[in-house]
């Protein structure tokens, strides 16, 4: 059976939405994004480093995969992250059937996504690695499929944006508590904090 590892980038009060770029993501008239911009450093792209050369699948909410994949997939510099999104073995959920996937070697998972992950991690060995895509990584935290948390925490407070853990989700079902055991923590030049956490059963 694989395990399911969550990476999400968030800031101080946990907003984890449109990091990457200004237009990135908008919802809700968010107007703050590209807030990760200059807190990467050699440490940080050491430790993510590490993580892609892990063998595993790739694990994606659609949204998510049309981002993600269409923006490393149209950068021109030489970069560690295009190379191994294109050729990773990606896994796609989506409510649809109907959803088309435009990149090489993705597998659609349509339907419910507690029901469909569910079935992959148990069809699957090693790690099943998920970036962003906070909808569905909310929905497998609630489902108890979550076995780790990799944060990326920014020394910043936005005040507005989606949260990684909103308000009110135990009432919608989620997992109202789970407790984490620190595998392993760095500290970068820019002030950074990546926690590396496992989900204690």
């Amino acid at each position: 059976m694989a395990r399911i590892s969550v990476t999400e980038s968030v800031t101080l009060d946990g907003v984890m939405q449109g990091l990457g770029r200004a237009d990135e993501d908008t919802r809700g008239g968010f107007d703050r994004g590209g807030w990760g911009d200059g807190y990467q450093d050699e440490a940080s792209m050491r430790f993510m480093g590490e993580g892609m050369a892990e063998q595993g699948v790739m694990l994606f909410g659609r949204r998510t995969y049309d981002d993600v994949l269409g923006h490393w997939t149209a950068v021109t510099e030489s970069n560690p992250f295009t190379e191994h999104l294109v050729n990773a073995t990606k896994y796609v959920v989506s409510r649809s059937s109907h959803t088309q996937l435009a990149y090489p070697n993705s597998t659609l998972l349509a339907g419910d996504a507690v029901e469909t992950v569910g079935r992959l991690k148990g069809e699957v060995d090693g790690a099943i690695s998920i970036i962003g895509s906070g909808e569905l990584v909310r929905a497998l935290h609630a489902a108890g499929l979550v076995d780790e948390f990799t944060l990326q925490i920014h020394p910043i407070v936005l005040g507005a944006g989606t949260r990684l853990f909103a308000d009110g989700d135990a009432e919608r079902g989620a997992v109202a508590r789970a407790d984490l055991v620190l595998e392993r923590s760095v500290v970068t030049s820019t002030g950074l904090i990546i926690a590396q956490y496992s989900v204690r059963r």
